[in-house]
């Protein structure tokens, strides 16, 4: 049996522990109602504009043009969204699995990585990676969204990759958030939607269909990629605060388990030492 003085520096230890992890859970929280806030505004935009250019290229018919067509190339381009920190329970892992668990084969995967910790795990795997962009997740802004666009779109048209995916993980609400691969070049259309479009007038552009797409395709890709960015970031802060707050949690228990175990060791040592002076007493009588 541990000792009283062993007893009494572990639950010292413990409840420091405690008391970061309490800390970590009210900074987190601090940070998720205003990640989700920025989350929740965002998200019907993000949601609208992918409905909207997958309808719209299912009416426009067979158009050619360099990010439409399929690349001969078997890459694939993987804009990888995890985080700069730990504590944050299974949101980095959960992501990185929707990557590894996926259909992809390894070696066609080229990443580029928005975040340390995906990033250092995959690579340790033997990922290839293109690029670097873990800052961005500190702050993301729009610009880094486009950022990132251009880099992954001149790949595309030049033929560098054959498909673009994003894997990040989806703000569904303050305690459950989805990790998520999605496809969006070239862009996937159901037959439910080509069967619509063939129902009703094909799409007409002005300009040219040509001149439109440059400005319409990069313009949807950037708005996917920053609500992902903005979403990662709210799912990010909401793990982070239901890991701190089990933590939290563990050592209340565990210091009121150790607070017992103490005491009963004090009782312990006190009738040990009251039958020691009882059995004097009565060997001196």
């Amino acid at each position: 049996m541990a000792s009283m003085r062993d007893i009494k520096r572990r639950r010292s230890s413990i409840a420091s522990t405690q008391q970061i992890t309490k800390a970590m859970k009210l900074v987190s929280t601090v940070k998720l109602q205003k990640t989700k806030a920025r989350a929740e505004r965002s998200k019907p935009y993000f949601d609208k504009m992918y409905d909207t250019v997958t309808s719209m290229l299912a009416k426009s018919g067979t158009i050619e043009h360099p990010y439409l067509k399929p690349q001969d190339s078997p890459k694939k381009a993987v804009i990888l969204i995890t985080s700069n920190r730990g504590l944050a329970g299974g949101y980095n892992s959960n992501v990185i699995k929707a990557v590894t668990g996926s259909k992809l084969d390894q070696k066609d995967i080229v990443l580029y990585s928005v975040g340390h910790k995906g990033r250092e795990q995959l690579l340790r795997k033997g990922y290839q990676e293109a690029k670097d962009y873990s800052e961005v997740i500190e702050n993301p802004v729009f610009q880094d969204a486009q950022e990132i666009c251009r880099d992954v779109l001149s790949a595309y048209a030049s033929g560098e990759v054959g498909e673009i995916y994003l894997a990040y993980t989806y703000f569904k609400n303050t305690v459950v958030h989805e990790p998520k691969l999605l496809k969006l070049l070239p862009v996937e259309i159901s037959e439910a939607d080509v069967e619509a479009a063939k129902a009703n007038m094909m799409m007409n552009f002005e300009p040219e269909a040509e001149e439109a797409l440059d400005v319409i395709i990069p313009k949807y890709m950037t708005s996917i990629i920053y609500g992902a960015l903005v979403e990662s970031v709210a799912s990010e802060n909401g793990a982070r605060m239901q890991a701190m707050d089990s933590a939290t949690s563990n050592a209340e228990e565990m210091i009121s388990k150790l607070t017992l175990q103490y005491n009963r060791a004090r009782q312990g040592s006190i009738t040990q030492e009251l039958t020691e002076i009882i059995a004097g007493a009565e060997a001196l009588e």
